[in-house]
């Protein structure tokens, strides 16, 4: 009965797939909707979200973007604005055409993203260069409607944020641009200790409507890519659509450049592949919901279960989300549970312990167990947590690091991905190029990476001899 919750898990080597299915569900992170493609987030779930939304909109906050909240709802004829945006979003648009029982004169769109509905209010708000920049953010729900799905990987109904900003010129909007990309890398990495591949997108894989888009990759445990968030320079595209004019500083009526950027629940799933074992969840101290958790060894000592009481209070004064665990199941139990939901430092505590001044803990990280004096054991714990978080993105990175693999020619470049890698690559930059490789292999370009030292005379993906100016180092992957 002990062993329990491990045996349920499926086998992290031979079948990822429904090991991923496993602790989702069984770490009571998710659960299946009653609709088809949509999930419930439960309060485990939605509490690792809070934390990444808390720190996200914080650090948001601190570059001048302010939350705002627009309709779910928008008229069809929207989408018809933008060319390119309504072919790139029409096969997962869902529709209302009926209301009150009675049917809709013209088709409503639930959101799969908000650049126009916004863009129709910056068009009544913006009239001038003083009205610059503006920068908004909405964390909210958008609906696409997917055929394949996965709890937080792809879901037809997910949270997310996504901010959008115009400015005077196009050199203040790529600033922000790259500006937030950073956010995200930086925030990927030193809290969820995750090593974000960073990179422009392709011209086939940039977001519909935009001029250029920016990608965060990360990489699955199985050496599949992840788009674990995107910022676009959308140019005055969406602008000239929605008639958005500002007079500037020399009278002139123009168009301002715009950009728009999101990061979704999708990071929890990338939490999950990035670092999960064949235990479960392992989540990073910065983002777990609970960072400690205290098993009384027994519950029958009244004097040990009150030196916990006093431990899990003192703990949390120091600001360590702590659980006290007094339920009614035996310690082995509690073990497996608390490693299965990931929870980064376990304390075992038993009489012996009392008697010597000590208590045993055990890492997530590397379920290493060792004792710690209670002299200073809520300093002692907080250095804990910091080298677990630091030792876990170092560990990540050395995955990541070994998994990206150069190659030169078609085949080692399939080979080498169906193995569970990223390919570096010279490709040519055809985009016929990249259809075919896709269309034969389901492997697709990830992002070209701003590095692109290395580039060779020909093109791996199709053989092309190419000029010493032509082609670009990009990153091939199969993805979620």
């Amino acid at each position: 009965m002990e062993n329990k919750f491990v045996q349920d898990i499926a086998d992290f080597e031979t079948n990822y797939a429904q090991w991923y299915t496993d602790v989702v569900t069984k770490t009571e992170m998710a659960d299946y909707g009653p609709v088809k493609g949509t999930m419930v987030i439960r309060p485990y779930g939605y509490a690792i979200w809070e934390n990444i939304q808390n720190e996200l909109d914080r650090q948001f906050k601190l570059t001048g973007h302010q939350n705002a909240y627009f309709p779910l709802l928008f008229p069809y004829s929207f989408l018809t604005k933008e060319k390119e945006h309504v072919e790139g979003f029409a096969p997962e648009v869902a529709l209302v055409t009926e209301a009150g029982g009675e049917e809709l004169g013209e088709k409503l769109v639930i959101r799969p993203t908000s650049e126009t509905v916004i863009c129709n209010m910056f068009s009544k708000w913006v009239k001038s260069y003083r009205d610059l920049p503006v920068k908004v953010n909405q964390w909210a729900n958008v609906m696409r409607w997917e055929k394949t799905t996965r709890p937080f990987l792809r879901t037809s109904e997910f949270l997310w944020q996504e901010g959008h900003t115009l400015h005077e010129t196009e050199e203040e909007a790529r600033q922000e641009t790259l500006q937030m990309l950073e956010i995200y890398r930086k925030f990927a990495e030193d809290f969820l200790a995750i090593p974000a591949i960073v990179g422009k997108k392709t011209e086939k894989e940039k977001f519909a409507g935009a001029v250029d888009t920016y990608t965060f990759e990360t990489m699955t445990r199985d050496g599949k890519s992840l788009q674990s968030g995107t910022s676009h320079y959308l140019g005055t595209n969406f602008a000239q659509g929605f008639n958005i004019k500002f007079q500037n500083k020399n009278g002139e009526m123009t168009y301002p450049h715009q950009t728009s950027w999101g990061s979704s629940t999708r990071l929890i799933g990338a939490l999950i592949c990035a670092h999960g074992d064949q235990r479960g969840l392992v989540l990073p101290p910065k983002i777990a919901p609970i960072q400690v958790v205290i098993v009384p060894i027994t519950l029958k000592n009244d004097d040990l279960v009150a030196f916990c009481k006093d431990l899990n209070d003192k703990l949390t004064a120091k600001g360590i989300r702590v659980n006290l665990d007094l339920s009614d199941t035996s310690a082995g139990f509690k073990f497996n549970k608390w490693e299965l939901k990931g929870v980064p430092v376990r304390l075992e505590i038993g009489n012996r312990d009392l008697e010597q001044g000590i208590v045993t803990y055990s890492r997530r990280d590397t379920c290493q167990k060792a004792t710690l004096n209670l002299n200073n054991i809520e300093q002692n714990i907080i250095a804990l947590l910091d080298e677990i978080q630091a030792n876990m993105l170092e560990t990540a990175r050395a995955k990541t690091n070994a998994h990206i693999i150069d190659v030169d020619n078609r085949q080692d470049l399939i080979n080498t991905v169906n193995a569970g890698n990223f390919v570096r690559v010279t490709w040519c930059g055809d985009r016929s190029c990249e259809e075919n490789l896709k269309n034969e292999t389901a492997i697709t370009s990830r992002c070209m990476p701003f590095e692109q030292s290395g580039k060779k005379n020909k093109c791996a993906c199709c053989g092309k001899e190419l000029k010493d100016d032509e082609g670009f180092i990009t990153l091939f992957a199969k993805a979620y």
